[in-house]
């Protein structure tokens, strides 16, 4: 005795017709005369008088549609109840400090306007930390700069994450080829706080060339270490992603593709782990407004 045969069983009781059943079903009236014949095979028992118009139930008919149609309709809403949940959410996303106020922030914008009845929660972590949210399935995904590969992990790139110098403006370092972090490291530094990955990178690098450095601020926003820098406490380094086009005019920027490595950021989830349907909207919106972002910067240039 199948789910299937009893759904059709119960549809021609309730409707008191078999192509109406059919109908409903989005089945062919075969195939739903089949289920129904293979109950009564089951049972040894006929289940409608097909002599009448419209079909009547049998006393075992009846009796076997009082039991099962509260135990098909049951299953058929906690079908229902399961599909609502996968879509609504929650869709689950870490990411690092400083690509939520920026380019996460975008996509979320985009999101919410496009799925405004998915539930959507932002971990804000390391980059380590999200990896390992990840994996463990605390997060549906993660929003990372990926330079290696983990055999536990897919990693989708979406845009481009390479470093800047961050100065007050009229700096001295303005005004001098920029050829070694060496020459960065003279000054005071602003920073993310320790186990950020920028500051990872920047401070092995420092350790691998023996230059000593001094950090004299640390703090968990770059909005807030550029608002620092901008009044003259010092110099940092940072993603090109967290500097906005009016930022250029209090703040000195420049490249440092030569110096630190450039990276990929994107969607990074579990090798072979099915994203929910709502998480799955969420990449496509992440993808698509990226792209668009990435064709009006290019067509600026």
């Amino acid at each position: 005795m199948e789910l299937r045969e009893l759904r059709s069983f119960c549809t021609a009781a309730r409707v008191r017709s078999i192509s109406r059943a059919a109908d409903i079903l989005g089945m062919g009236q075969p195939t739903v005369t089949t289920h129904i014949k293979k109950l009564e095979t089951e049972l040894g028992a006929t289940l409608f008088d097909r002599f009448k118009r419209p079909i009547q139930l049998t006393p075992v008919g009846k009796t076997l549609a009082e039991v099962a149609t509260p135990l098909v309709e049951g299953i058929d809403a906690l079908a229902q109840t399961a599909a609502d949940a996968e879509e609504r959410g929650p869709v689950v996303v870490a990411s690092t400090p400083d690509i939520i106020p920026h380019t996460l922030l975008r996509v979320v914008r985009v999101f919410l306007a496009r799925h405004p009845h998915i539930h959507l929660r932002i971990n804000s972590t390391t980059r380590r930390e999200v990896l390992h949210r990840v994996i463990n399935g605390q997060a549906d995904m993660g929003i990372v700069a990926h330079d290696d590969r983990d055999d536990q992990l897919d990693f989708e790139g979406l845009f481009v994450y390479d470093r800047v110098l961050i100065t007050p403006p009229d700096h001295p370092l303005l005004d001098e080829p920029l050829e070694s972090l060496a020459q960065v490291a003279k000054w005071p530094l602003i920073l993310m706080g320790p186990g950020t990955h920028t500051r990872e990178i920047l401070e092995a690098e420092l350790r691998r060339r023996g230059a000593s450095y001094e950090i004299i601020v640390e703090l968990d926003s770059l909005d807030m270490i550029k608002r620092y820098v901008a009044l003259g406490m010092g110099v940092s380094i940072g993603p090109k992603l967290a500097i906005d086009p009016q930022d250029e005019e209090e703040l000195g920027v420049v490249s440092l593709t030569h110096l630190l490595p450039v990276e990929q950021g994107g969607i990074v989830t579990v090798r072979g782990k099915r994203l929910s349907t709502a998480a799955g909207k969420f990449a496509t919106v992440m993808r698509d407004t990226l792209a668009a972002a990435r064709q009006t910067a290019a067509g600026r240039r």
